[in-house]
């Protein structure tokens, strides 16, 4: 197959443009709020720690639902059953 037989037709071109039309809008957006967060006061590093927070926050919710999805098999009921034995909201 030659080169051109790899060339992407007229939409699939238009497509790429658009994805990377939002993209670059998507950029701005990001850079607009790090800006207005940077003006209220917050550091870089300090963004980055609380990312990170997030991720540890994140994997540690995702262990434990994981762990109520298990014991509510193991019992034969529902997650949301086990919510008020262990304190949890839904919401949770």
């Amino acid at each position: 197959p030659s080169p051109k037989s790899f060339q992407p037709n007229g939409a699939s071109k238009e497509a790429l443009r658009c994805e990377i039309k939002e993209l670059k809008q998507k950029d701005l957006a990001l850079d607009q709020e790090i800006a207005q967060l940077l003006s209220e006061g917050y550091s870089l590093e300090e963004l980055d720690k609380h990312i990170s927070l997030l991720h540890e926050y994140n994997e540690i919710k995702d262990a434990g639902q994981m762990l109520l999805g298990k014991l509510a098999v193991i019992r034969g009921v529902t997650t949301k059953q086990l919510y008020p034995e262990y304190d949890l909201e839904l919401s949770d």
